[in-house]
């Protein structure tokens, strides 16, 4: 069996080889632009971000309870070379480090999440509440704020405890709204009186597809085209439930904000005169971001989903759609329960028509009737998923005010990993992607669109889920190597921080001299790192098996290529 990233390679081969509008969203207007000179406005909130499992540790200190994602990293073959987040960071143990990180940065703000069993160990408030969690918390915001750092709180970031996992199914299950709902409610008693931020989940998309449609995470189910959309009514469900709690309960008394973070590509057609294209890329954009973001707007899904899994549920011959129903009382519930929408972007993908017969079995990816394209011409300098595309950021906020009422938008994960062994800390990739993508917010901000912060993935290398350590977004490097997890600034926050300081671009001298400030800053710490022998032989390694995996994958596609030209004829 090949390993799971040559599969994934060779996946993204086939779609770079193969390949109801909204009426108010011009699809036409392809414009790219250039670079644009200016700067936010003021008041504008600048941050970094991590979470939990990925950065903590501690994975079982201080009465902590067991999550699905300490259960499926601790099966072998789950996670690439079967590393884990026992450790990670340690980042339960360097607060006060982390956090002179961030000010030196002059960071804004600072997203994190809060672990869900390390203060309810057995994931039901009336059990068992552990103190030591509490404190641990309650450690982190009274630091941040100390520091003039706003707390921004992450409910769920997808360590679910594990014996909801076991007793329940999960979020398979509705009893998950209240016991959700419980944990929130306890997070706003001890912590709302400093937090006035809320995000209830992370990325759903993710929790459900990953998590209960493919298996590539925890809790590792394939429940092919029923389990990702279960769970994603569950969740949409808890979340207004929780936001309801807040407003009802804690409003009036702590005065935040309860939101929740959705992750979304944009979907951009192939052919913008092609009336089919056009239609494919908007159900790309639904099925991601909309599935979530339209009911919590709108009140229901969106059409397109509900027209496209009905009508293939009916061919295949059941009796009701896959995808679950609201009922009307749930429908005026869930509107308008979002006070700000976090939006998490990464990348872009072409999109065209591609008809699946129902006859191929139940799945989320062939409901939709499309197929992704990527343009081998976008830089991909770490996850094979993560292509930049800059343009495609201000597309999708646009698309997001034209679409939901131009809500107030929070950015709330946004960066570019390195996939790669050696240990340069001069990485030139990141900062362009930095300037690239924070000037397309800037243009959006001048098309009207409400963004009041943006939130750099992530301060720190860490976790990446099933890629464990082989994958790193982080602005400071962390050696995993060494038991005290040391920090290494790379170049990237020179750079940031020099943004935040200008509060955006100035002009095109000041960018250049941040640029050359930074590679010098990071030419120092490269210095620190080389004295490591282990280190500057793993460069050393890297120099030799990189040109050996580009080769490998030239000859992959020189096959492929072969054998469908072979097909063909």
């Amino acid at each position: 069996m090949l390993p799971q990233n040559i599969l994934r390679t060779c996946h993204v081969l086939v779609l770079v080889l193969c390949v109801s509008a909204i009426e108010d969203f011009d699809w036409t207007k392809n414009d790219h632009g250039s670079f644009y000179y200016g700067v936010f406005p003021t008041g504008f909130s600048w941050g970094a971000g991590g979470s939990a499992y990925q950065t903590e540790g501690a994975w079982n200190v201080d009465g902590k309870g067991m999550s699905i994602w300490d259960a499926f990293a601790h099966k072998k073959g789950k996670i690439f070379l079967n590393d884990t987040g026992d450790f990670s960071c340690e980042g339960y143990h360097k607060v006060k480090d982390d956090i002179s990180l961030m000010k030196d940065m002059n960071l804004n703000h600072y997203r994190f999440s809060i672990s869900w069993p390390r203060i309810l160990p057995t994931g039901i408030k009336n059990e068992n509440i552990n103190e030591k969690g509490i404190k641990y918390y309650d450690d982190l915001i009274n630091k941040l704020l100390e520091n003039k750092i706003t707390p921004i709180v992450t409910l769920y970031h997808w360590d679910l405890p594990q014996i909801l996992e076991e007793k329940y199914g999960g979020w398979q299950n509705t009893s998950m709204v209240n016991l959700f709902n419980d944990f929130a409610n306890l997070c706003f008693e001890r912590f709302g009186n400093r937090v006035k931020h809320w995000i209830t989940f992370n990325n759903p998309w993710s929790m459900a597809v990953e998590g209960y449609e493919t298996g590539e995470h925890a809790p590792g189910l394939k429940l092919r085209g029923v389990g990702a959309y279960k769970t994603a009514h569950h969740i949409i469900k808890a979340h207004a439930k929780v936001w309801h709690t807040y407003d009802t309960q804690w409003r009036s008394k702590q005065k935040g904000l309860v939101g929740i973070s959705l992750s979304g590509d944009w979907g951009e057609p192939v052919d913008i005169t092609n009336q089919r294209d056009i239609e494919a890329a908007e159900r790309y954009v639904q099925f991601y971001m909309g599935w979530f973001a339209t009911p919590l707007f709108n009140g229901d899904y969106p059409q397109v989903m509900k027209d496209y899994i009905g009508r293939k549920s009916a061919q295949q011959g059941l009796g009701a759609s896959r995808l679950p129903v609201f009922t009307a009382q749930e429908k005026s519930y869930i509107k308008g329960t979002c006070d700000f929408l976090g939006i998490g972007h990464f990348t872009t993908r072409y999109i065209t028509q591609k008809n699946y017969p129902s006859g191929r079995g139940n799945s989320y990816f062939t409901d939709r009737d499309l197929a992704e394209l990527v343009d081998p011409r976008w830089p991909d300098p770490g996850s094979e998923w993560l292509y930049s595309v800059p343009w495609g950021f201000r597309r999708l906020l646009n698309f997001v005010k034209t679409q939901y009422g131009n809500p107030m938008i929070y950015v709330t994960e946004n960066g570019v990993s390195e996939k790669m062994m050696c240990t340069d800390l001069c990485d030139d990739w990141r900062m362009q992607y930095f300037k690239d993508y924070i000037n397309e917010m800037l243009k959006a901000i001048k098309d009207g669109v409400n963004i009041k912060a943006y939130t750099a993935w992530s301060l720190l290398d860490k976790f990446e889920w099933d890629e464990g350590y082989s994958e790193r977004f982080g602005l400071y490097y962390v050696d995993f190597r060494d038991k005290n997890k040391p920090r290494y600034p790379k170049a990237s926050v020179h750079y940031y921080k020099s943004i935040i300081s200008s509060n955006g671009f100035p002009n095109q001298r000041e960018l250049e001299s941040w640029k050359r400030k930074a590679i010098e800053t990071c030419s120092s710490s490269n210095q620190l790192l080389a004295a490591d022998p282990l280190i500057s032989h793993m460069g050393m390694v890297t120099e030799i098996v990189v040109p050996t995996m580009c080769t490998l994958c030239i000859l992959l596609s020189a096959v492929f290529l072969m054998f469908l030209l072979r097909r063909r004829f």
